[in-house]
């Protein structure tokens, strides 16, 4: 397939840029087949509202139903690939300096070959426990949908419930990965937020003071968004489509 044309101005803004902060959304993934939030109610699940289940409240009440689904959460996402967006990004990371912030708890930038600077909502690949933080090993998640509430395996260092990685509703994002965001952010000169609707706050925020600080901000997304008047450069297109086109362009062959 031929790859599209890239706008000029938005091309010599990417050619230009000297430290790149690109942030992602769920629509990067969503192009690798990764099921959204609520993709995953099937079956025992078709019963719960899914922003029920991401909560301190849900966990406190039925920690091991809560862990249950995050298994098999973790485990649809891992049967999927990294997509041609994916790629580009860690291809186009080689040639400049690139601080890579994103809002999906999927490992899809990670396996691509990049390096995630900061996983604002957590992953799905980073349990830890409930009581004393202390991280726990990944076990890659459930191949086969659960019947029934899973039993979270026990803290190697306390002896509480690990706790899945993810951030959930009304949890403060981890600090660590909003002050390397919003550093990366203050020093960048362009910004490329991509398949995000910015509508999630804090981290919707970001965009926004990459707008104010003075930096170049391209916004890739097929749709028109909240975000889109004040970008300097709005490409109506997907991340697996745009960003291979816009990295071949630049220099940076995927």
């Amino acid at each position: 397939m031929d790859q599209i044309a890239v706008d000029p101005a938005l091309l010599e803004a990417a050619r230009a840029a000297r430290r790149v902060v690109v942030f992602s959304g769920a629509g990067m993934s969503a192009e690798s087949g990764v099921p959204t939030f609520r993709d995953a109610q099937t079956g025992l699940w078709e019963r719960f509202d899914p922003a029920e289940l991401a909560t301190p409240q849900a966990w406190e009440t039925d920690p091991a139903l809560v862990w249950a689904w995050y298994q098999w959460r973790t485990g649809l996402v891992r049967h999927v690939q990294p997509n041609d967006g994916h790629r580009a990004l860690a291809a186009w990371a080689r040639r400049v300096p690139m601080t890579l912030v994103t809002q999906n708890v999927d490992d899809l930038h990670e396996r691509a070959g990049s390096e995630v600077a900061a996983h604002l909502h957590g992953s799905l690949f980073t349990p830890r426990c409930s009581v004393c933080s202390a991280p726990h090993p990944s076990d890659g998640g459930l191949d086969v949908e659960p019947t029934g509430p899973v039993a979270p395996p026990a803290c190697a260092r306390c002896g509480g419930d690990v706790r899945p990685g993810a951030v959930w509703f009304g949890e403060a994002l981890p600090e660590d990965a909003w002050t390397r965001a919003a550093d990366a952010v203050d020093a960048c000169d362009l910004m490329v937020v991509v398949g995000t609707s910015a509508v999630v706050y804090p981290a919707a925020g970001l965009p926004r003071r990459a707008v104010e600080s003075g930096a170049t901000v391209i916004e890739i997304n097929p749709e028109a968004t909240d975000l889109s008047p004040l970008v300097h450069h709005s490409w109506r297109t997907t991340a697996a489509v745009g960003l291979p086109a816009l990295v071949a362009a630049v220099g940076a062959n995927p």
